[in-house]
């Protein structure tokens, strides 16, 4: 009988094996119970008896892939059984083109604000995937400028609003020595963006060029301003996360025991292993699946992420994805969080167009 990829456990699972494996992980994701012998049968045309099945059950067992929570019960899958699911058994698919389109348009409508693409990011993948969502904005290692606009709100005081490179968008208050009107206010902003469009602060820093060097008055002012809110946004260490669909989750079965539910609360409360396991994936490469806790995340064992870095690395990157039961649907959520983070892409090349 042929065989397939032998899996880390060292065990090579047969054709018929992966068959069985598979029908159990679907079934058991669909319901939530225990999947028996003569439940495979029906759903698999498998053409072999329940005794046979229930054999391969047990191998499965032993194997690790799967667990009889009782004595008569039927089997769930293990950790190690999803891993093996996600990584040799489920089917690429691509979100429906309704979805997708749906999804394009959401975003199309919104104006130049990762802000407001962000909170759509959690909310969209909350929804397609049916999960809870976590994204974290895009973050430039070097904040680089893209626009300052002064607004006008007396005669002793402006606004600046400062808009980087990453989206982001950093206002205060400026105090007036002079009385300066709009007019003014306007030919300085456009002047202080022909000069530094698309420069960081170490290269505004060590600029020669005789335009920037001859700034004076008013215009200098704006500058000295500028130049400390971009340094303060290279040094913000606190990275915002933005949720969406925790009551997805909490409404799963899994999550009736308290026990559970505080599990899963402590990941989003407490914030500590959520931004280790947050800042080990900007480093990683396209979507990556944690399942039940394992490896440096132990503890969690009751739900998994689906995770992917976006953005352009060295410019501005950020993380998205979502969290569910270990139960959760994979071949969706992978689906959506691919879908999601090759839009979050495009907006970002689009944002830094070179």
């Amino acid at each position: 009988m042929a065989v397939e990829q032998q899996p880390e456990s060292g065990v090579i699972l047969t054709p018929r094996q992966r068959d069985i494996l598979r029908i159990v992980v679907q079934r058991y994701i669909d319901t939530a119970a225990p999947v028996g012998s003569s439940t495979v049968q029906s759903a698999g045309n498998l053409g072999v008896s329940t005794a046979t099945i229930r054999n391969e059950l047990v191998a499965l067992e032993s194997a690790g892939y799967l667990i009889q929570p009782h004595t008569s019960a039927g089997r769930v899958p293990t950790p190690q059984g999803y891993r093996y699911y996600v990584e040799h058994l489920i089917d690429r698919t691509d979100l429906p083109v309704p979805e997708q389109r749906m999804i394009q348009h959401q975003f199309h409508q919104l104006r130049l604000d990762m802000d407001q693409w962000t909170r759509l990011t959690a909310a969209v993948l909350a929804h397609t995937a049916r999960a809870a969502s976590l994204v974290t904005p895009p973050h430039a290692t070097n904040a680089r400028f893209r626009h300052v606009e002064l607004i006008s709100i007396n005669d002793a005081t402006c606004l600046m609003v400062l808009v980087l490179q990453d989206g982001s968008i950093h206002q205060e208050m400026l105090m007036l020595n002079d009385v300066v009107d709009q007019g003014e206010l306007s030919r300085v902003s456009s002047k202080l963006n022909s000069l530094l469009f698309g420069m960081t602060l170490r290269d505004i820093q060590t600029s020669t060029h005789p335009e920037l060097a001859s700034l004076r008055g008013f215009a200098a002012c704006v500058l000295d301003r500028v130049l400390p809110v971009m340094k303060g946004a290279e040094r913000r260490s606190a990275r915002e996360i933005y949720r969406d669909g925790l009551s997805n989750v909490l409404g799963e079965p899994e999550f009736a025991d308290v026990g559970k539910r505080e599990q899963i609360l402590r990941l989003f409360e407490q914030r500590r292993l959520l931004d280790v396991i947050l800042a080990r994936m900007l480093g990683a490469s396209g979507v990556q699946i944690i399942i039940g806790g394992e490896g440096a995340y132990g503890g969690f064992e009751d739900f998994s992420m689906i995770l992917s870095p976006y953005g352009l690395r060295g410019k501005a990157s950020g993380v998205l994805g979502v969290v569910g039961p270990t139960r959760m649907a994979y071949g969706r959520g992978i689906s959506a969080v691919r879908y999601v983070t090759e839009l979050m892409d495009q907006l970002i090349e689009d944002l830094f167009g070179e």
